[in-house]
């Protein structure tokens, strides 16, 4: 089992996002609990992957068209923090 810390500032913008979104996000953080990354990939709605440039340790899924969770993943010691939930700009 995989524990979940969530940044601060997630925290405080979580309240602030849409219902559904929450909602998705919840969903999200129970998937990544029982897996990791590893389970996110046998749910292709979220479209997980690696990101490049200055978050190229962390990693992104895909919430709703808009929302992306970004993530950071230490796999050695099961552990998942959560950085921010943020719209994709396109």
């Amino acid at each position: 089992m995989w524990v979940i810390y969530e940044t601060k500032e997630l925290t405080k913008r979580l309240f602030k996002l849409p219902e559904q979104i929450q909602k998705k996000y919840k969903v999200w953080v129970e998937v990544v609990r029982y897996g990791g990354s590893e389970n996110l990939r046998k749910f292709p709605g979220f479209h997980d992957e690696k990101l490049n440039g200055t978050l190229r340790n962390c990693r992104s899924s895909r919430l709703n068209i808009k929302y992306r969770v970004i993530y950071s993943e230490k796999k050695n010691i099961k552990e998942i923090i959560a950085l921010e939930v943020t719209p994709h700009e396109y």
